[in-house]
């Protein structure tokens, strides 16, 4: 079975396609494999998987964890379809507070590297949608941290205005409050 490894304009932010074989009896595909993953330049070492389950309009994020907990995101939508965001918090990168967006859904199988460093959010487009991903680190509640989805600064072209959100990421700092905060040194997965 093969991938395909597409950069997208954000360094690290990666779109991989699976080989999917069908016929009558439904389909199958491989959803990752180390030895060609790191031949199409994605190393991480995953640790963790998580699953979640969400409502259309349900709009999760910006989320992202610092470098004392680094974690980066291997992410699929298994069931409907989302629209799922990778934004460069990065200090001093040079597209930092730039975003990607990619639709995932259980038709297309793409998946989303999101890199240490980037922020992180998805957006519910169908009825229900079940996302999985990897996680290059553990989860750690000192080390985590959400930007605002609608940071105009940002600008992401979300395609509803009135999500349904956690308080928590209706919370979220600025991406001018984010950038004031200490630095901390990005690495990789």
């Amino acid at each position: 079975m093969a991938f395909r490894f597409t950069q997208t304009k954000l360094d690290g932010v990666v779109i991989i396609e699976p080989d999917r074989f069908r016929d009558e009896r439904g389909f199958f595909l491989e959803t990752y494999h180390q030895a060609q993953y790191a031949e199409g330049g994605i190393t991480c070492t995953f640790v963790q998987d998580n699953h979640s389950q969400s409502g259309q309009g349900v709009l999760r994020g910006l989320h992202y964890q610092d470098m004392s907990a680094p974690m980066a995101k291997l992410v699929r939508c298994t069931y409907g379809a989302i629209l799922d965001v990778a934004v460069d918090l990065r200090v001093g990168s040079p597209t930092f507070g730039q975003w990607v967006g990619v639709e995932l859904s259980s038709e297309n199988a793409l998946q989303l590297l999101v890199p240490v460093g980037f922020g992180h959010g998805f957006l519910t487009l169908s009825t229900i949608a079940e996302v999985q991903y990897k996680c290059s680190g553990y989860y750690q509640r000192a080390a985590e941290g959400a930007v605002r989805w609608d940071d105009p600064e940002i600008g992401i072209t979300w395609p509803i205005a009135q999500p349904t959100t956690s308080e928590r990421d209706r919370r979220a700092m600025s991406l001018v409050a984010y950038r004031e905060r200490p630095a901390f040194v990005w690495g990789q997965c």
